[in-house]
């Protein structure tokens, strides 16, 4: 099976200043954002609540707890959020400030949560409109794990933080380039 298209820098500008001119531009920004700087799945991101991602002052968490049942695995895990992350949220912030805890952190045009599925087809839609043929709901996880593998994170600590119970599926996901390859030998 193909794998989804890791994202560039230049892709992913690309992506946020094409969701800057949607209807819905800070919710769309912060999904992809959020999808591309905590790696999580659009199952996960559709499940999100207020309250998981902000305290009750509405500040940003420094980290917070996906549950089982938000994940694809059933396993509960920890996700940390990075000062990046945290500036994109404290802006989302005032798009969801009069909502409840337990609502959803991110609601569809017609004011209802997510999906896995529709959360998929906002990204499929998003990606094709900026000529990512090949870009899925995956490619901000694939970006996430590749980007900080390329940080020389140990592939142990990338399992922990996609949730994966095996490293050799986060082995699949990191994505090798001709810089990488470049970089590496220069280090003999």
């Amino acid at each position: 099976m193909k794998q989804a298209q890791t994202l560039s820098d230049k892709d992913v500008k690309r992506v946020l200043a094409y969701c800057g001119t949607r209807r819905h531009s800070m919710r769309d920004r912060s999904i992809i954002q959020t999808s591309i700087l905590a790696g999580l799945r659009a199952k996960e991101l559709a499940a999100l609540c207020v309250g998981d991602v902000y305290d009750d002052k509405g500040q940003v968490r420094d980290q917070f707890i996906i549950s089982g049942d938000q994940t694809k695995g059933g396993c509960a895990r920890r996700v940390y959020v990075s000062r990046k992350l945290r500036r994109v949220l404290s802006e989302y912030q005032s798009v969801i400030r009069t909502r409840c805890e337990h609502e959803p952190l991110f609601r569809t045009q017609m004011n209802t949560a997510f999906s896995a599925n529709t959360m998929c087809q906002l990204f499929l839609n998003i990606y094709k409109q900026c000529g990512l043929s090949d870009a899925s709901s995956h490619s901000g996880r694939r970006t996430f794990i590749t980007r900080l593998a390329e940080q020389g994170v140990n592939v142990r600590v990338l399992a922990e933080l996609a949730g994966h119970r095996h490293i050799s599926t986060t082995q699949r996901y990191i994505d090798v380039n001709d810089q990488q390859m470049s970089r590496a030998v220069e280090l003999v």
